[in-house]
């Protein structure tokens, strides 16, 4: 969190500065002007394109209506679209694009005073604000973007995200994935268990995985993680689900001392650099994570055990690793593949021409991977 930074301003002819927040570590603006309803769209437009910061002064409701607007303009289609050469190509100019429009429309800001937004029709954001930022955050100036991701992770918090394969809802935290991708859940639903004594979850998350392991039998299971949100995410829905009494989070690289007869784990599945915090749940630098789990799974599984790892081939269709590279890991790391339980994605961009990874995406499989030491 960027928040050790001052963001610097003139108004009304003084100097002004505050503390700058921004999840995604951006540095802050470097030239800021204060704006009010009276700025229109283009010029707004325009404005953050350059990278100037726009200070809201005006009503909060045509803040949020100005950000809409910005995002018509970037998001509207150029007359001719480029081809990309391939798709790792095509992947690299998605991230790009996504990366100067997050930049782009963060470029419009709003000071918050004590938690409180002081706008004319602005939200009380003070319950949101605390789960995203910590309880008494004071004041500073951030994105009405990231404000708004604060108030929509809020609300998925508060009211919860059905999961079918758990027949209950999980709540995931801000900065904490929320698991929408239900098909690696009914995988690990359906798989037949080694052993109902003891599992590990490794980087629990939302605590999902523990919470269908415990629901299928397994008398223990351990979730570890090394995010701090995430840690408390997963005790809370633990608690939710009534079943804390068989599932223990803790705070762990990896592994938890000890051995397992099932070790379970849902790593990144893209082999990319995160933007943000939160996109370290979709991307693994140089699969480290991916690698880590492998490598260590031989020392933590009982005899006779299973891994189960999953992982999307979304990467190999887009070029970011082949399938004769993760046989290779397996390999490497002594193991071997009992049975691997596939599943097609049911999210809508799977199935959506217009996504501009739809050519990686219409191919993509998700997989159970069975796996024993050698």
């Amino acid at each position: 969190m960027s928040d050790d930074q001052l963001l610097v301003w003139e108004e009304a002819g003084a100097a002004r500065s505050a503390r700058w927040r921004s999840e995604r570590h951006a540095a802050p603006p470097r030239r800021v002007v204060v704006v009010d309803d009276t700025l229109n769209a283009d010029a707004a437009f325009r404005l953050a394109s350059e990278g100037t910061g726009l200070l809201w002064r005006g009503d909060y409701q045509n803040a949020r209506q100005l950000l809409q607007a910005l995002v018509r303009r970037i998001d509207r289609k150029p007359k001719k679209t480029p081809v990309a050469a391939s798709p790792v190509d095509a992947f690299n100019r998605h991230r790009q694009l996504q990366s100067q429009r997050a930049r782009t429309l963060g470029m419009l800001l709003v000071e918050v005073v004590d938690d409180e937004i002081p706008l004319r029709r602005a939200p009380d954001i003070r319950q949101a604000c605390a789960e995203a930022c910590g309880a008494d955050a004071g004041s500073f100036v951030v994105s009405l973007r990231e404000i708004l991701g604060w108030i929509g992770a809020h609300e998925w918090h508060r009211k919860g995200v059905p999961i079918a394969a758990l027949g209950a809802s999980i709540h995931p935290c801000y900065g904490v994935f929320s698991p929408v991708r239900g098909e690696y859940l009914d995988l690990i639903a359906t798989a037949p268990l080694p052993s109902t004594e003891l599992a590990f979850d490794i980087g629990t998350g939302t605590g999902v995985i523990a919470a269908l392991l415990a629901k299928r039998g397994v008398e223990r299971v351990i979730g570890t993680d090394q995010d701090a949100r995430a840690l408390a995410c997963a005790r809370d829905n633990i608690d939710r689900l009534g079943v804390a009494d068989r599932v223990d989070i803790v705070e762990a690289d990896l592994f938890p001392p000890g051995k397992a007869p099932l070790i379970v784990c849902n790593p990144p599945w893209i082999p990319a650099r995160p933007n943000a915090a939160i996109e370290y749940a979709i991307y693994d630098p140089d699969s480290r994570m991916l690698r880590g789990f492998l490598d260590g799974l031989a020392a933590h599984l009982q005899e006779g055990g299973e891994g189960w790892l999953i992982l999307s081939d979304l990467a190999e269709h887009l070029g970011l690793r082949t399938r004769d590279a993760l046989l290779k890991m397996f390999d490497d790391a002594g193991l071997t593949v009992i049975a691997r339980h596939d599943a097609k994605p049911q999210h809508g961009r799977a199935t959506d021409p217009d996504d501009p990874l739809h050519a990686a995406r219409s191919q993509e499989t998700t997989s159970l991977w069975r796996l024993a030491v050698r």
